[in-house]
């Protein structure tokens, strides 16, 4: 099945989360990835959800998503036309010995070191799904000791959208 990300603007009201995820639930869509957080205006948040199926299944989802009435516009994002970011936050297992070793894995993928403690250290990386799955794959050889990830984010390429045809 393929993956399609759905980039969601609504009312930031309570409860709108829980009705927009509820609708996918209730028809037994799976939601693969989930993110949601206020625009730079702070009355509407984005929810941006990575969901797998087919054509037909993702129309049908963006129909019933956008009949309700929190829902200002539904896009369906494209690949060639988005930006797509992940972050992950990895406690990788080190001692003094490998920790040298660890930072410059870190540095080759543009990764950040956040916290450092005498047995492990937490890297930060943020990119497209492939570049986070590459980094976790490459440190797993020193022994990852927790792993905490985002769902997706993404936005659409060029010019800026222009907030007062989407309100309309």
């Amino acid at each position: 099945m393929k993956s399609y990300v759905l980039s969601i603007l609504v009312k930031n009201h309570s409860g709108v989360l829980r009705r927009v995820s509820g609708l996918f639930s209730r028809r037994g869509y799976n939601i693969e990835s989930l993110s949601v957080g206020e625009t730079e205006d702070a009355s509407i948040s984005r929810i941006t959800v990575v969901v797998s199926g087919d054509d037909y299944i993702v129309e049908q989802i963006t129909k019933q998503v956008s009949k309700l009435v929190e829902v200002i516009n539904i896009e369906r994002l494209k690949n060639s036309e988005s930006v797509f970011r992940e972050l992950a936050l990895i406690r990788i297992k080190t001692t003094n010995e490998m920790r040298s070793e660890i930072i410059e894995m870190i540095n080759i993928f543009r990764a950040r070191v956040v916290d450092v403690s005498e047995n492990s250290l937490i890297a930060e990386v943020t990119g497209d799904n492939s570049k986070v799955e590459a980094f976790i794959k490459a440190v797993e050889t020193y022994g990852i000791l927790e792993l905490v990830r985002t769902g997706l984010t993404a936005i659409k390429r060029g010019s800026a959208i222009d907030a007062e045809k989407i309100l309309d």
